[in-house]
């Protein structure tokens, strides 16, 4: 009876992994996300407004932009073209648009 070496079996396990990693990357079904690829909720505040009091705001717009898609409000970048993202709150519950219909739970 033959004794197989470990180290063969290892080799193989590694080089499989490896080889795997490399075709989904190359096919495009891995994506290392990279910190410029997220907007932190704490970057936006809201400002509430009061009937009454005056706010101001910078004369430069920011450089998101925003559109409801589907129910949500959706922000679009205009400096990195195609960085986009779904604002949440700190439940990461998404933030609805207005007029659209949000569905109430019960309380």
């Amino acid at each position: 009876m033959s004794v197989t070496n470990p180290v063969h079996l290892i080799l193989t396990a590694v080089g499989s992994v490896a080889v795997t990693v490399a075709a989904l990357g190359h096919y495009g079904y891995l994506h290392v996300a990279r910190p410029e690829d997220a907007l932190l909720l704490a970057e936006f505040t809201m400002l509430k407004t009061v009937p009454g009091e005056d706010y101001r705001v910078s004369l430069k717009p920011a450089s998101q932009v925003a559109q409801c898609i589907d129910g949500v409000l959706v922000l679009f970048d205009t400096e990195q073209k195609g960085l986009t993202g779904v604002l949440v709150d700190q439940r990461r519950q998404a933030v609805r648009c207005p007029g659209q219909e949000t569905p109430r739970g019960e309380r």
